[in-house]
C-alpha cells in the first residue's frame, strides 16, 4: 500500500484521472453489458476512449470538490455554523454538502458529455441520476470521507464501478 500512497501524494490529479478513467468507464461498460447483454465493447473503441477522457475530466472536478468540501465543512464548524462532531458526523456533513451542491453539476455534466459522445441527446432518467445522489452517493461518500485522505479518490472511483453494477442489474432486459 505504501507505493499507492506515495504515487497518490506525488501525482494527485493524474492518479485521480487514471483511476476514474478506468473504473468509471468500466462501470458504464458493465452497466451496459448487464442491461442489454452485449459482452464486447458496448460503446465501441471510440466511445470507450471518449468516455475514459470524460471520466478523466470529471476526476479533476471530483478531486477539487473533495478538497474544497472538507474545507467548507471545517469552516462551518470553525465559525460555529455546524456543531463539533465526531468523524462519522463530519464525514456525513461533507458528503451531504458536496452531493447537494456539487453533485447536480456533476450528474448534468456527465450526461452532457455522454450526449456529446453518443451524438444524440438523452435526458431519459436524469431524475434517477439526480436521485442517486441521495440514495447512493451520500452514504457512499460518507464512508469515503471516513478514510485517510490518500484513499478517498480511489474509493470514489470504485464506487462509480459499483454504481454501474447496480444500475446495470436493475436496468437489465429479461431474455426469454
Amino acid at each position: 500500500m505504501n507505493w499507492y500512497i506515495e504515487l497518490v501524494k506525488a501525482f494527485p490529479i493524474t492518479t485521480a484521472m487514471a483511476q476514474f478513467a478506468v473504473l468509471g468507464t468500466l462501470g458504464e461498460m458493465i452497466s451496459k453489458w448487464l442491461a442489454v447483454r452485449c459482452f464486447f465493447l458496448p460503446f465501441g473503441v471510440r466511445g470507450a476512449l471518449l468516455r475514459m477522457l470524460g471520466w478523466a475530466f470529471l476526476a479533476i472536478c471530483i478531486k477539487y470538490a473533495f478538497t474544497g468540501f472538507v474545507a467548507f465543512v471545517d469552516g462551518l464548524i470553525a465559525h460555529g455554523l455546524l456543531p463539533e462532531m465526531g468523524a462519522a458526523g463530519k464525514a456525513f456533513a461533507v458528503s451531504l454538502s458536496m452531493n447537494l451542491q456539487f453533485g447536480p453539476f456533476l450528474v448534468i455534466a456527465h450526461r452532457l458529455m455522454d450526449n456529446a459522445i453518443d451524438g444524440k441527446p438523452n435526458w431519459a432518467n436524469l431524475d434517477k441520476g439526480l436521485l442517486s445522489l441521495l440514495w447512493f452517493w451520500v452514504p457512499a461518500h460518507t464512508v469515503t470521507f471516513l478514510l485517510p485522505l490518500h484513499f478517498r479518490i480511489g474509493l470514489a472511483a470504485v464506487w462509480s464501478l459499483a454504481l454501474g453494477l447496480i444500475l446495470g442489474f436493475y436496468n437489465r432486459k429479461i431474455v426469454q
